[in-house]
């Protein structure tokens, strides 16, 4: 049985200011008409699994479980880091839950950010790697280089593999590449210099390391555990006792706060005896850049890339991304332009790496553009900040039809709420009303009230702050249906 396991980790920062750190790029829709994170399980559907393990962070828990309920993404849950500690540590977890119901499965381990054109091959390498996994080799997918790239790791390949013999892996003369399942992993190397991968590509040998694996999960944890013991033990720890809400699972954050942070590749891939690699020939792309995605899409005549409500007039081979507002680009060629509700991104293609350095700015800046976007995203709907000042703050409120906001109160600020459309249940200290279409009430300092859609329409309202305080800190919870036990998300 295969298990996949999906890691939907990230910083949101290669992609800003479209990606976020509260929003990054696999929970968005950049090719076609799902996110990052929806496509990567769909592409599953050519393959007989188990239903999908997803490793995520805390703070990204609602984003992962909403894209899966509105996609009809069956899955075995969702697993909470209450810190990132790299992928070895991630993918630890997902072994020791599988073992611990019973099974051992192969796991099928993916990044949620990877874009994958020929699914077809996708699913044809995976089948290829099981007899392998079975055998207790750990597999990884080496992507067949279409480029000298300088910004990704490389697989060297060593002697062919074909097929099982007395329990071993047939290897030697006998095994051409025309039919080898894989092969064994000679070295794995890290970024070349452009003259290396030169190289590399003119060889034939080399494959780019993907990032994407398949082995059994007692093989994993048990080179896990000669490799890299302190991961294993802090692990084991982490994972003795999990807490499980609804689709969530919860580990021991204090135990995995002390995981070492390491990678699947350092820890245990290049130490390992049982290392091989299936090639993969499937266009594949990180989309690590702007720039990287531009490559990958579909161009006009005139070699642009346009999302969105877009003019472009004497310009070529350039990305722009219109989000909110009509974007005009008049006399450019080889640019980034991407414009979000409060950002606006303009960049030359060969300095799409520097935007890291943005969000860096902003964060020492303490300002909030790098950590979320103006639209906010919760379980029970969203929020818009449109409007603030020194002393009030202006947002527009959006209820799913059944959701309910925490019962909660604030020291510092009151709050208008004025019903744009639906229909609001409100409780607003001891009274309980019925608000719709342009009805409002007003929470004084202090009261304790919730918010709930008792409808079958989304409830629209906008919400007026006024107070010496505004900050999302500014929430003591007393009931709270999503699990919220921290004061420091809105609402």
């Amino acid at each position: 049985m295969i298990l996949p396991i999906i890691m939907a980790g990230g910083s949101g920062s290669r992609l800003w200011p479209l990606s976020r750190q509260q929003f990054p790029k696999q929970f968005l829709t950049l090719l076609g008409e799902h996110s990052m994170l929806q496509t990567t399980a769909n592409r599953l559907a050519g393959i007989e699994h188990a239903p999908t393990l997803v490793i995520c962070n805390e703070e990204h828990r609602f984003s992962v479980a909403e894209q899966l309920r509105v996609n009809q993404i069956p899955n075995s849950g969702i697993v909470l880091e209450p810190v990132g500690r790299n992928t070895a540590p991630a993918i630890a977890l997902a072994a020791m839950l599988a073992l611990s119901k019973g099974d051992d499965p192969l796991l099928l381990v993916l990044a949620a950010d990877h874009v994958i054109k020929d699914e077809a091959a996708f699913c044809n390498a995976v089948n290829k790697a099981i007899p392998l996994a079975e055998q207790n080799q750990l597999v990884t997918f080496g992507i067949v280089p279409t480029a000298p790239e300088t910004g990704y790791g490389y697989i060297k390949r060593g002697d062919a593999l074909s097929h099982c013999l007395n329990n071993g892996l047939g290897n030697g003369l006998e095994n051409s590449l025309e039919n080898a399942l894989g092969f064994n992993v000679a070295k794995f190397v890290e970024k070349p210099n452009l003259a290396t991968a030169q190289d590399y590509i003119a060889t034939g040998e080399h494959y780019w390391n993907s990032g994407m694996f398949m082995f059994k999960a007692s093989t994993y944890l048990q080179e896990l555990k000669q490799h890299s013991p302190k991961i294993f033990a802090a692990c084991e720890a982490s994972i003795a006792n999990p807490q499980y809400d609804v689709d969530f699972i919860r580990i021991n954050q204090p135990a995995f706060e002390a995981c070492p942070d390491d990678s699947i590749d350092y820890a245990v891939m290049e130490k390992t005896q049982h290392a091989v690699v299936v090639p993969m020939d499937c266009g594949w792309n990180d989309v690590g850049s702007w720039s990287a995605l531009w490559e990958i899409d579909d161009k006009d005549e005139q070699g642009n890339v346009f999302k969105g409500d877009v003019i472009g007039i004497n310009t070529s081979n350039s990305y722009v991304n219109a989000n909110e507002k009509l974007v005009a680009v008049i006399g450019l060629d080889d640019v980034v332009v991407v414009e979000t509700k409060d950002a606006i991104l303009v960049v030359k293609q060969s300095q799409v790496q520097q935007v890291k350095q943005v969000v860096e700015q902003l964060k020492a800046e303490q300002r909030s553009e790098w950590q979320h976007h103006r639209e906010v995203y919760r379980p029970w709907g969203k929020y818009d900040s449109i409007d603030n000042g020194g002393r009030f703050q202006v947002k527009r409120i959006t209820v799913k039809p059944g959701a309910k906001l925490s019962v909660q109160m604030h020291h510092h600020r009151a709050e208008h709420w004025i019903v744009v459309s639906g229909t609001a249940k409100v409780t607003n200290g001891d009274k309980q009303i019925l608000l719709t279409e342009n009805q409002s009430t007003y929470i004084p300092v202090g009261v304790v009230h919730a918010l709930e859609n008792p409808g079958k329409v989304d409830l629209e309202l906008i919400e007026v702050q006024s107070g010496s305080y505004l900050g999302e800190d500014d929430i003591v919870r007393f009931e709270d249906r999503y699990g919220r036990v921290a004061p420091v998300e809105a609402n």
